[in-house]
């Protein structure tokens, strides 16, 4: 699969930040569907990892992810707008014929840029276990948090980190965008920093690499679309049992104020979580 990359140019907050990105999303080895969807339209960048039998999670997510798309075509991006979007996209699954599984739904995880205030943030949002992740001053640092019923074990103490790789329940979520869930994300916001680089994606990537392999992949690839490509080459080496969908996300900010260390506690959101 031939992956390229996209770039933008921003005039923020005094200085210029230069964007590139790359995505690629894979039906994996073992499905016979893609139910995942992928959004790489600047400000917003998205991962939607749908489920439900026969086509409802590949329903779900591409509604989710098309609500979204809007947005960024608007130029209309902001916590409340995503909450919006996301409401539309529950009456489109609802509304389709064929997602009719009482389990359809999918998650949704992502970043955008908010250039709203003098000084611009990121800020990611999730419902879910797809992540995203950023690789600040050499430490690769999950952002979000899963909702799923391993994260929730882990959490209370009952279940250590290593257990829960191949804890049977891990493909059990405990939020999702579907007919009877909430649609409010987590929220965390993070200053833009010169060098950041994002990785969004899908637990199609996570069951079958690590962080410490994520980092080797973003360590050995300076291009974002080169960093898609081996960790996509390796997830499907490795099993594939899942679709898998992968956006990196590189960051080069010159000028402007620049903070050194991720800030939490946005729009109502917790701060990232150590890996």
């Amino acid at each position: 699969m031939a992956v390229t990359v996209d770039e933008r140019r921003v005039d923020v907050g005094g200085g210029t930040l230069a964007l590139s990105w790359a995505a690629a999303t894979h039906r994996g080895m073992r499905r016979d569907l893609n139910q995942d969807a992928v959004l790489t339209a600047y400000p917003l960048f998205v991962v939607a990892d749908g489920m439900g039998g026969h086509l409802g999670g590949e329903i779900a997510s591409a509604s989710a992810v098309e609500r979204l798309a809007a947005l960024a075509q608007d130029g209309d991006v902001s916590t409340a707008q995503i909450e919006r979007a996301l409401g539309r996209a529950v009456k489109d699954i609802l509304a389709h014929p064929q997602a009719t599984d009482d389990g359809t739904g999918t998650t949704v995880t992502g970043v955008f840029l908010d250039v709203d205030a003098d000084e611009p943030t990121w800020v990611s949002f999730n419902i879910g276990d797809s992540r995203v992740y950023v690789l600040r001053d050499e430490r690769l640092v999950q952002v979000t948090t899963d909702h799923s019923v391993v994260q929730e074990l882990v959490a209370s103490g009952r279940l250590s980190p290593e257990e829960a790789e191949n804890h049977p329940y891990g493909n059990v979520i405990t939020r999702a965008v579907g007919p009877s869930e909430s649609v409010e994300p987590d929220y965390v916001r993070l200053d833009v920093v010169d060098g950041d680089r994002f990785v969004i994606c899908s637990d199609g990537l996570t069951k079958e690499l690590t962080d410490y392999g994520i980092r080797h992949f973003l360590d050995e690839n300076a291009d974002p679309a080169a960093a898609v490509e081996g960790m996509l080459a390796a997830s499907l080496d490795n099993g594939g049992r899942d679709n898998v969908t992968i956006i990196v996300l590189d960051v080069s900010r010159t000028g402007g104020a620049g903070l050194d260390e991720v800030a939490s506690g946005a729009a109502g959101g917790e701060g990232p979580a150590g890996s």
